[in-house]
C-alpha cells in the first residue's frame, strides 16, 4: 500500500483506491457521483476545487489507476504551452489519456486555450486541481467543458483517524511505540490539511528525541513545529497561514501588522491577484455596509493589479490594505446571509405568498396571484408596511445592523418604518 520509506509520511500513506481514501464522501462515498463515474469506467473532464491537503492529487491518481488508462501529470507552476502540446500529441496515440494539471489556476489564457481542442474532442480527459475559485481562474470556454466538484476540508474525526492509521500502518512508525495524548496542536497547526498534518506528525516524532517510545502532547508539537515550519512558501503550507494572518490583521484594524504580512507575501512572490481577491472578500465580509466604499476600493484594486502587476502594484495593494484595516468594521451582511441560508437548509422552502407572486396570465390573476400587493412608490416616503416573508417566517430577523455610524442609521430607519418589532 505504501511508497518508499524514504518518501515523506504523507506520500507513504497516499491511498491507492477509494476505500482507502479519507473524506469527500459526498463525491466518493457509496452514493457519490465520482464513485459512480469511476465504477462505470467513464469519467468526464473535471475540475477539483478545494483547500490544500484534501486529496485532489490523490483522487486524480486513483481515477487513472481505477480506469487503467495512461496518466500524465503536469504542474502549472513549471509547465508551458509546449509541454501541453507534447502531451496532447502523445495522447493521440494512446486511447483515454488522463491529463492531471495541478494548480491549474496558475495557467494563463494561452496555456488554457491550448487545452480546449483536446478536451472537447476527448483526446484527453482533463483533471484540473485548484485552490482558487475556478469561476475566476479558468477561462469560460474550458470551464464549460468540465464538471466542477468541490472538495471539503476534512472533519476533525477524519483527521484524528488519519493520524491513528499512520501510526498503525506506516511501515516505519508501526515499529515504534507512539502515543498521541493531545490532538489539538496537531489539528490547529495543520489547519485541516491532511498532507500538512501527516508531515507535521512525522516532524514531531522524528524531532522528539524520545527514541522508540514517543509521547505527543500539545506543548511538544508547538515547540518542534516552531523550529521546523517554513517562514513563507507561496506554493507550500505556510501560504495559507500568512494570508490568514493578513486578513485577521485587517479585520483587527491593525495597519502595521497588515502591511507586514503583505510585505511577507510580496517578498515571497505571491500572486498579487490572490492578495487582491482576498481583500475584496474581506471588504464585504468584515466591513460591509459600515463603509460601502471599501468594496469599491477593493474591486478597483483587483482590476488595477491585474493590469499593472509587479513591481508597481505593491503600492496599490498597500494603499487598499491600509484603507481596509482602518475602516469601520461590520459582519452584519455576512451573518445575515449565513443565517438565512441555514434557515432555508434546515426548514425547507415554504411557498411564496400569493400577493408577492408574478401574475403574467389571466388565470393566475383569477386565483389570486399578485392580489393585495401594495406598490411602495404609491405611498408616502415610498414605503408601506406589508408582509414579504412566507407566513411561517413572519417577524423573523436575519439582518442585525452593526454598531457603527452607517448601520446605526440603518437601524434607526428600519425602526421608524417597521416599528418596535424590528428589535435590533
Amino acid at each position: 500500500m505504501f511508497q518508499s520509506t524514504k518518501a515523506p509520511l504523507a506520500e507513504r500513506l497516499r491511498p491507492n483506491n477509494l476505500d482507502q481514501y479519507a473524506g469527500q464522501q459526498h463525491l466518493v462515498g457509496p452514493k457519490g457521483v465520482l464513485r459512480r463515474y469511476i465504477e462505470a469506467g467513464m469519467v468526464p473532464s473535471i475540475i477539483l476545487w478545494g483547500p490544500p491537503g484534501v486529496g485532489k492529487t490523490t483522487l486524480a491518481n486513483i481515477i487513472a489507476s481505477q480506469l487503467k488508462v495512461p496518466f500524465v501529470a503536469l504542474s502549472a507552476i513549471n509547465a508551458g504551452v509546449k509541454d501541453i502540446r507534447d502531451v496532447i500529441e502523445q495522447a493521440r496515440k494512446r486511447q483515454g489519456t488522463v491529463l492531471f494539471i495541478d494548480e491549474i489556476h496558475r495557467f494563463n489564457k494561452s496555456q488554457q486555450d491550448a487545452l480546449l481542442g483536446a478536451v472537447e474532442k476527448g483526446i484527453v480527459t482533463l483533471i484540473g486541481a485548484t485552490t482558487e475559485n475556478p469561476s475566476f481562474e479558468v477561462i469560460p470556454a474550458l470551464l464549460s467543458r468540465c464538471q466542477v466538484y468541490i472538495l471539503k476540508s476534512l472533519e476533525k474525526q477524519e483527521l484524528i483517524d488519519l493520524v491513528k492509521k499512520a501510526l498503525a500502518e506506516d511501515e516505519i512508525f508501526k515499529k515504534r511505540e507512539v502515543e498521541v495524548q493531545e490532538y489539538e496542536a496537531l489539528l490547529t497547526i495543520s489547519g485541516g490539511d491532511a498532507r500538512k498534518l501527516l508531515n507535521l506528525l512525522e516532524i514531531v516524532i522524528d524531532g522528539s528525541g524520545q527514541g522508540d517510545k514517543v509521547v505527543i502532547t500539545n506543548e511538544e508539537v508547538k515547540l518542534i513545529a516552531q523550529q521546523n515550519l517554513a517562514l513563507y512558501d507561496k506554493g507550500g503550507e505556510a501560504h495559507y497561514d500568512i494570508i490568514s494572518a493578513f486578513i485577521k490583521s485587517m479585520r483587527g484594524s491593525d495597519p502595521n501588522a497588515t502591511v507586514y504580512w503583505l510585505a511577507r507575501m510580496i517578498e515571497g512572490g505571491e500572486d498579487p491577484k490572490f492578495i487582491a481577491r482576498r481583500m475584496l472578500i474581506m471588504a464585504s465580509e468584515d466591513i460591509g455596509n459600515a463603509n460601502p466604499t471599501a468594496m469599491i476600493m477593493a474591486s478597483e484594486c483587483f482590476q488595477a493589479v491585474t493590469v499593472i502587476g509587479y513591481p508597481e502594484c505593491d503600492i496599490l495593494l498597500s494603499q487598499t490594505a491600509i484603507y481596509l484595516a482602518t475602516s469601520p468594521k461590520s459582519n452584519a451582511a455576512y451573518k445575515a446571509i449565513r443565517s438565512a441560508r441555514a434557515y432555508v437548509r434546515e426548514q425547507g422552502s415554504p411557498p411564496v405568498p400569493l400577493h408577492l407572486r408574478n401574475a403574467p396570465t389571466k388565470l393566475m390573476k383569477e386565483i389570486g396571484y399578485g392580489n393585495e400587493y401594495k406598490y411602495a412608490h404609491d405611498y408616502e416616503g415610498s414605503f408601506v408596511a406589508q408582509d414579504f416573508l412566507p407566513t411561517e417566517l413572519k417577524g423573523t430577523i436575519f439582518f442585525n445592523p452593526g454598531n457603527n455610524a452607517r448601520e446605526n442609521e440603518m437601524r434607526k430607519n428600519l425602526r421608524n418604518q417597521w416599528g418596535e418589532w424590528y428589535r435590533y
